[in-house]
């Protein structure tokens, strides 16, 4: 009788993502081939890469190692790039991760994994007694909860199969998440210029579906840890943003405001008297219109209505316009839909507002970015779509931003978190050249 994994459906297609759209060939399993780590390497011995998967109360652990010539015939004495995660077995089914250098010993039934970057912690397990010890940092950073008596309900080794380029695969996973954390800690760090203002407010402009509420979606998503949906996302032809929002960004569930807003508006509609009404442009820009909104297509704001804000400050106004677009559909911009998109950026530049552009929804964000992920590939700036925002409005090449937001995915992924980030770093960027700008008075 053939022997099947525990995880579910999703548990394994969220592994088989978060490792590279690999399969997964399930080698052992400590309920049906005994719990003895005699037995695990007997049954991984030259294996290659391969994922050890705990299944802990709430929660799933698992450790990706690449392994050695012997794989798991023996201990590797040797630090051994390791890439660590969990799942949370929630409705939201949480990812966290973490890559660490590790050391993989075995001794009387234990199996243990030391890390020197940590001070020589340990996370081990004593399969006689079922037991697991998971040391504080991991509890933290994958939110495991455990204690001196916690218990593992079941382990399995799966071999990893589709990986091309083993060494090169976790060197690129271990950069990519070193570079994410430094990103993340720049942006918790940012503070707009002279201080002028205590939070940066970037309004997002585009067509119905170019990404801009999704866009809000993903960065907030970074910040809190897991997958959110607060802004309800509309199709590709049908914009369902019907207030304007002015969202604030909290760091993690109870921490602080970060110091800026993205504020999300209607999606844009070459025709005339549907989507965003090109009137109500100034009003946002100046800081006039409130936070939720009602858009009418065909009526826009004045200082009549009973919600406009007369004499708005510096804090009120917007700081830099995004203008998003989807990728895939820049090449195909209506001649009126370009002539809308020129017409509001005169409003923009005569207001003095900072301007980049966001390009949405490309179809392989690793191929975005160099190995390094400081620059973008060259042969993705001499793409024609990034040459049309340039030619259409003039916006400097290195203020073009390509970004993958955040759809159907069930767990975060460091490269797509490093071009949002990215995105992010360069808007702020954007700003304090229209805040230092600015009169003195």
């Amino acid at each position: 009788m053939a022997v099947t994994t525990t995880l579910t459906w999703n548990e394994e297609r969220s592994f088989q993502k978060l490792l590279g759209n690999v399969s997964l060939r399930l080698l052992y399993k400590s309920s049906v081939h005994g719990r003895s780590t005699v037995e695990m390497q007997n049954r991984c011995r030259c294996q290659g890469p391969i994922v050890t998967v705990i299944y802990h109360s709430n929660s799933i652990f698992g450790v990706f190692t690449l392994g050695h010539s012997s794989d798991m015939s023996e201990s590797f004495t040797e630090p051994n790039a390791s890439f660590f995660f969990s799942l949370q077995k929630n409705e939201t089914m949480e990812m966290k991760t973490v890559v660490l250098n590790s050391t993989v010993t075995f001794y009387r039934n234990n199996l243990t994994f030391c890390f020197s970057s940590y001070y020589n912690q340990k996370l081990s397990l004593n399969f006689e007694e079922s037991r697991i010890y998971i040391p504080r940092i991991f509890e933290e950073e994958l939110i495991v909860k455990s204690h001196a008596k916690s218990t593992f309900l079941e382990c399995e080794v799966f071999r990893v199969e589709g990986i091309k380029d083993e060494a090169g695969y976790i060197n690129r996973i271990t950069r990519a998440t070193q570079h994410r954390n430094s990103l993340l800690a720049d942006v918790r760090a940012y503070s707009p210029y002279a201080d002028l203002v205590s939070e940066i407010r970037i309004l997002l402009l585009g067509p119905v579906g170019s990404g801009k509420s999704s866009f809000f979606n993903s960065v907030k998503s970074i910040f809190q840890g897991h997958l959110t949906r607060q802004a309800i996302v509309g199709s590709d032809v049908t914009s369902i943003t019907e207030q304007y929002r002015i969202y604030s960004i909290k760091d993690g569930k109870n921490g602080q405001s970060l110091p800026f807003m993205l504020c999300d508006s209607m999606g844009l509609d070459e025709k005339e008297g549907v989507g965003l009404c090109v009137d109500d442009i100034p009003h946002i820009l100046k800081g006039c219109m409130p936070d939720r909104y009602e858009f009418s297509p065909q009526k826009p704001i004045t200082p009549k209505h009973p919600t406009f804000i007369t004499s708005p400050s510096l804090k009120d106004r917007i700081h830099c316009v995004a203008y998003v677009f989807d990728i895939n559909s820049m090449d195909n911009l209506s001649s009126k839909m370009v002539a809308k998109l020129k017409q509001i950026q005169k409003e923009v530049i005569n207001c003095g507002v900072a301007q980049v552009a966001l390009l949405t929804k490309v179809n392989n964000c690793n191929e975005v970015l160099q190995d390094n992920f400081l620059k973008m590939n060259k042969a993705m700036i001499s793409q024609s779509q990034i040459q049309n925002v340039n030619k259409i409005l003039g916006i400097p090449l290195s203020r073009i931003l390509v970004v993958d937001n955040y759809a159907s995915e069930r767990e975060m992924d460091p490269v797509k978190d490093i071009l949002i980030l990215s995105a992010l770093k360069q808007m702020f960027r954007a700003t304090d050249d229209f805040l230092e700008d600015l009169p003195l008075e």
